[in-house]
């Protein structure tokens, strides 16, 4: 059987992205929307509004949540409204929300330690049970989680960080070895170093930014765009035997 871009197309699917107001969860959310599907932008930021309103002016199919994931009882709204949203149906998930504390270990509160763990592994793994418990029922399901270059490396001034995308990765392992028999796909995208807002510090650092660079073969940082196919794959029929997997998009850093 030939590949054929219906097995891209994701008319009828329903998508709920966290982190959706600007870069990388935003890129996700609209590669999904154009590539067919009803989308749910969840986000802490009042600018969530305003992307669901500029996506619309497209005449893509979204709507938008704004909600807080660093609580339980946040991410429980959260979905609850996604779901109205979506008549009760939920097809893909894509866990992008993260956030990011640089300070050395030495000097990192264990409050700030908690609320990096909460927000970027708890959150994660309590909208997957969520969304789990939906896909189960629907025999069917995707579930696109993000990691890191530091799912792999432990990176610098990052233990929160670090930590909490390995976490992912091994959540997301665990997950699919639960869930694929339910005809469910849980994978995961590790961005390399990309030109966002999350990592406007090394990109204004004169000795690091120079540094990282010059070990990315492709030599230059990505974009939300480079998210953009890989997104649409792992959402689609076409990636219906691909679980378990935990996929580098970064130039070629990892190989470096």
């Amino acid at each position: 059987m030939g590949v054929n871009h219906i097995m891209f197309d994701l008319k009828g699917k329903n998508a709920m992205v966290t982190g959706s107001s600007r870069g990388l969860g935003r890129g996700m959310a609209e590669a999904l929307l154009e590539a067919g599907a009803r989308v749910v932008l969840v986000d802490k930021s009042e600018e969530v509004n305003a992307a669901r309103d500029e996506l619309k002016a497209k005449g893509l199919c979204v709507h938008s949540v704004r909600a807080d994931l660093s609580s339980h009882e946040g991410r429980v709204e959260a979905f609850r409204q996604t779901l109205e949203m979506t008549e009760g149906k939920m097809n893909i998930l894509v866990n992008a929300a993260g956030i990011h504390d640089r300070r050395a270990c030495l000097d990192l509160p264990l409050e700030a330690w908690n609320t990096v763990i909460e927000i970027n592994l708890t959150a994660v793994f309590d909208l997957c049970k969520m969304a789990g418990e939906q896909m189960v029922q629907q025999k069917t399901g995707k579930i696109i989680n993000i990691g890191s270059m530091l799912s792999f490396i432990g990176g610098f001034n990052a233990s929160a960080y670090a930590v909490s995308k390995g976490g992912v990765a091994q959540l997301t392992k665990s997950l699919s070895n639960e869930w694929a028999m339910h005809g469910i796909q849980v994978n995961a995208i590790a961005p390399g170093y990309m030109a966002t807002t999350m990592n406007h510090d090394l990109l204004q650092d004169e000795a690091r930014y120079p540094q990282i660079t010059a070990r990315i073969p492709a030599g230059k940082w990505g974009t939300p765009k480079d998210l953009a196919g890989i997104t649409v794959f792992l959402a689609s029929e076409a990636s219906d035997y691909v679980t378990g997997t935990i996929i580098p998009v970064d130039g070629g850093y990892i190989a470096r």
